[in-house]
């Protein structure tokens, strides 16, 4: 094995072991190769690889875990989510969930623009990475249903996606830091700018770029300080101008190794995303979970009370806002909700397959 990998294989074993975290068994890792894919443009490419990483025997329930943009399967091996979820008695409890972490088409260690195709790969969505992920855990991994789908952010706009496209799938849906409507308001002008920030520097050049456009690595720190970590929270960081300084320097001067292809397809695979227009094809269980404080989906818009209504039985929780809560980023915290959820699963019927 490379030396690359055992490093990953070493930090992830690390991780799973303890590190603050609750025990749960190691993590693997595995590839599945998902051949003729079909894109929603009806662009095709011949094959697609989608890496993965389970935790968890695959006799286990299976459980689904889907991650935010820019993301992988195993940003979620930390001691805030897989350690208060995946040990012993917990609400996931890896002795008897099998978990499944997928990297997203276009991200993470799966197929992407910056593999070779650039700007020259096809265009995908929503709809085409939930397809892809179907096609891993169907295909790739033999499984007829999953007993959870469960995501942030990203990862809970496809939880909802999930629920309309393959209604008859899983028996609950947990999707959180998300609204299954179309991109609008803040949120969207937020990623425009983002996206227009790569398309509009000369350095970009139509994705045939010789160095990383330098644009992108500011619009993102600003993009990141605007919709996320909580009005409370970044108070109690820099409830000053020096403190907010020293934040800013920290953020301007922190390393950006993300491919600006990669980037750029990532934040606009959300452009046409509206799971709301066939919401009342969903089946499953539903649990919502939002922040109070969340900057990309504010509550005070109502959107989720009406939404949610729309699923026979469906929930939501909203978690209070507090110094303690960081905004959009707060479901990444698995203590914000962790109790929720283990009562929802406790009484999500199990549907035949």
């Amino acid at each position: 094995m490379p030396v690359a990998g055992l490093i990953v294989r070493f930090a992830l074993l690390f991780i799973a072991s303890g590190a603050g975290a609750a025990e749960y068994p190691a993590p693997r890792e595995g590839d599945f190769t998902a051949r003729d894919f079909r894109f929603s443009t009806g662009a095709a490419l011949p094959e697609v690889k989608l890496h993965y990483t389970t935790i968890g025997a695959p006799g286990g329930e299976p459980v689904l875990v889907l991650h935010g943009t820019g993301g992988a399967g195993a940003n979620f091996l930390n001691a805030e989510f897989a350690g208060e979820l995946f040990g012993a008695g917990q609400p996931l409890d890896a002795s008897k969930y099998f978990i499944i972490l997928p990297d997203a088409l276009g991200a993470g260690k799966s197929t992407k623009p910056s593999d070779g195709l650039r700007g020259k790969f096809p265009l995908y969505n929503y709809d085409d990475m939930v397809d892809a992920q179907y096609r891993l855990v169907s295909e790739g991994l033999g499984l007829k249903h999953l007993r959870l789908v469960i995501g942030n952010s990203m990862g809970g706009m496809q939880t909802w996606v999930w629920g309309v496209r393959y209604p008859k799938f899983m028996d609950a849906l947990v999707p959180m830091a998300s609204q299954p409507t179309e991109m609008a308001g803040r949120n969207w002008m937020m990623r425009r700018m983002l996206t227009e920030s790569i398309r509009r520097d000369p350095e970009w050049n139509n994705g045939d770029y010789t160095k990383q456009p330098t644009t992108v690595k500011f619009a993102n720190a600003m993009f990141g300080v605007a919709t996320s970590g909580g009005t409370q929270a970044w108070y109690k960081q820099a409830g000053g101008r020096e403190q907010a300084d020293k934040l800013v320097e920290t953020r301007l001067n922190a390393p950006f190794t993300a491919d600006a292809n990669d980037f750029l397809y990532q934040w606009d695979s959300s452009r046409d995303y509206n799971a709301s227009r066939d919401l009342d094809k969903t089946q499953a269980a539903l649990l919502a979970i939002n922040a109070a404080d969340d900057e990309r989906n504010p509550p005070e818009l109502g959107i989720m009370e009406r939404e949610v209504a729309r699923v026979k039985g469906g929930q939501l929780y909203l978690i209070p806002a507090s110094a303690d809560t960081r905004g959009h980023g707060t479901t990444g915290a698995a203590k914000f909700w962790k109790d929720r959820l283990a009562e929802f699963l406790a009484k999500a019927p199990r549907k035949a397959m």
